[in-house]
């Protein structure tokens, strides 16, 4: 059962609070890009730089939606740049997972989004922002009393 609301008039000046999980190597360098290019984009990401995509545990991110963000946007290397080989192997793998996670939670798979930007994709960045931020805008807050985020998924251990 999905228990967030389309978009309408209550939350019409609604600005979604998104959780970025930034590759150091190529996307943070993408978003840095963007900055010094001054390329206009949305201030609703916060930014967290990982050393590699493939370290982000998807608890990371059920822990941002526990602590109040509408949407988590992962960013790695294209396949092939990976400064640790493998790691955006990794996390592709991860993500995928992830969504079946969030979906047993009744948080839509437009609410964490992942791809790929490298160092010179600034430009690239500044879209990526630009389209969860709206797509978040659209969905509309992610309502946490309404989530079973925070109770124990079935069969977990909870040590």
């Amino acid at each position: 059962m999905n228990h967030q609301k389309p978009h309408n008039a209550d939350h019409a000046q609604f600005e979604p609070k998104i959780v970025g999980f930034l590759c150091n190597w190529c996307s943070y360098a993408g978003a840095d890009k963007a900055g010094v290019a001054q390329t206009p984009y949305p201030p609703n990401v916060r930014v967290i730089r990982f050393m590699c995509s493939g370290r982000i545990d998807p608890e990371f991110v059920l822990q941002a939606y526990k602590k109040g963000a509408d949407g988590v946007l992962i960013l790695g290397c294209h396949f092939g740049d990976c400064h640790y080989k493998e790691g955006n192997f990794r996390a592709t793998q991860r993500h995928r997972m992830l969504l079946q996670m969030l979906k047993q939670h009744g948080i839509a798979e437009e609410r964490c989004r992942f791809d790929y930007v490298s160092a010179s994709e600034g430009e690239k960045f500044a879209k990526v922002v630009t389209e969860m931020t709206d797509t978040i805008r659209r969905l509309g807050p992610l309502h946490q009393e309404h989530n079973s985020i925070n109770q124990p998924m079935e069969g977990s251990n909870n040590d």
